[in-house]
């Protein structure tokens, strides 16, 4: 019998999506609905429903859990959910569509049919609002915000029928796993505790240091990167993931670690965000999310370890899945290694401290990246993909390759 921490919700993984004669049946009645176009995120949010990411949720949310959510972190029914998993669209497309009515979801970039919807519920929000509950503020630079201040003016709740998880499993192989196939792994590896490692960023050795501490500690790490839509500048899926499995290979005790990815876009929501992250962790089976500084969070909106602090304020039955929360870690000359404020007794000049940011700005500027940022063959990955980019912009440039 499996050890590991049960789904959200306390039930059984609930995946909506369809397989065999079922979804061959409703990919045919799909084929004559009026369609619905969603955004690169409503796409995440139906493939995480799909493979169980989102249990126990059974489709986008009403106004009142829309209103709950935002309020109180929790559904009518008094599920845990600290952000609003909605659906918009126009108003042109909502006043032809009527409750009761069923609809295809087709993915804006490519109009593949994503999913069924019937649907249960039209109404408006005052996204203002929602940006405040949930990224508390209504700064339109706020990529969070941005994001649901260009949506549709009108929600459409009601649950879905899922058909596919896009091109996910195609581009990206045994990375993307499910909450399934993930459980089935640490159960396969004997494996109880386990700690995910958010990120959207290839791991410097800040990164390195908190994985490492999960697994002194724990069973194992599942680094769990994020797949969908990033904001400009931020390196690519395939990059981080090659620069990450390389850390692994390289620097890891085998079989402490494992490496998948996940369908979302980030949203930026900080501390909201970090609740989220260990909503949808504790249905991949792991008993920890290691929440170190800034996490989720972009530019100033957030303090540095405001998401520490959001965990303490939930009720103590929101979770199974429990905050592995790490203080602000940095190399230090004199400690001559990685070390954290609890653990280093020196002044901040004898500090190194890492940020993704200063990375990429580094590897943009084409400096090399010293060892107490990255480990050199993880350098190597970046340094090769960032020439690449420099390449592309010469040849845009002078239409010629300098070299």
């Amino acid at each position: 019998m499996s050890k590991l921490v049960p789904p959200h919700g306390g039930g059984e993984l609930k995946p909506l999506l369809l397989e065999g004669d079922a979804l061959e049946a409703e990919k045919a009645r799909a084929a004559s609905l009026p369609q619905v176009q969603v955004s690169s995120r409503e796409a995440g949010d139906i493939i995480m429903m799909g493979i169980g990411g989102f249990t126990p949720l059974t489709g986008f949310m009403t106004k009142a859990d829309w209103a709950g959510v935002c309020d109180g972190m929790k559904t009518t029914q008094g599920l845990f959910w600290p952000i609003p998993i909605t659906l918009s669209t126009d108003q042109v497309t909502a006043d032809g569509i009527k409750d009761g009515d069923s609809i295809a979801l087709v993915s804006e970039e490519n109009g593949g049919i994503l999913a069924t919807m019937t649907v249960t519920e039209k109404y408006t929000i005052d996204k203002a609002h929602e940006c405040m509950m949930v990224y508390k503020t209504t700064d339109i630079e706020h990529p969070g915000v941005k994001m649901v201040m260009e949506q549709g003016d009108v929600n459409l709740a009601g649950p879905v029928k899922v058909l596919s998880t896009g091109s996910f499993k195609e581009d990206y192989g045994d990375q993307f796993m499910t909450p399934a196939e993930t459980r089935a792994e640490f159960d396969k590896r004997g494996w109880s505790t386990i700690a995910a490692f958010q990120t959207r960023n290839p791991m410097h050795r800040s990164h390195e240091y908190l994985a490492k501490v999960a697994v002194e500690i724990l069973d194992g790490v599942l680094i769990h990167s994020l797949l969908g839509k990033l904001k400009p500048g931020d390196i690519p899926a395939d990059v981080r993931s090659e620069a990450i499995q390389t850390l692994i290979d390289n620097y890891f005790v085998k079989n402490t670690v494992i490496q998948a990815g996940y369908p979302l876009d980030m949203r930026y929501a900080g501390p909201r965000e970090a609740l989220l992250h260990a909503v949808f962790r504790q249905n991949y089976g792991c008993s920890h999310l290691i929440v170190g500084r800034d996490h989720a969070g972009v530019g100033d909106y957030y303090g540095p370890f405001d998401a520490h602090h959001i965990f303490d304020e939930i009720p103590a039955d929101a979770l199974v899945t429990q905050p592995l929360k790490i203080d602000w870690t940095f190399w230090c000359h004199k400690c001559g290694g990685m070390a954290s404020m609890k653990t280093c007794p020196h002044d901040k000049e004898d500090r190194v401290l890492l940020s993704g940011t200063k990375v990429r700005k580094m590897l943009t500027d084409g400096e090399d990246l010293p060892p107490e940022f990255s480990r050199p063959e993880v350098a190597k990955v970046l340094q090769d993909y960032y020439a690449t980019l420099t390449e592309k912009v010469e040849i845009k440039m002078t239409g010629h390759s300098a070299k």
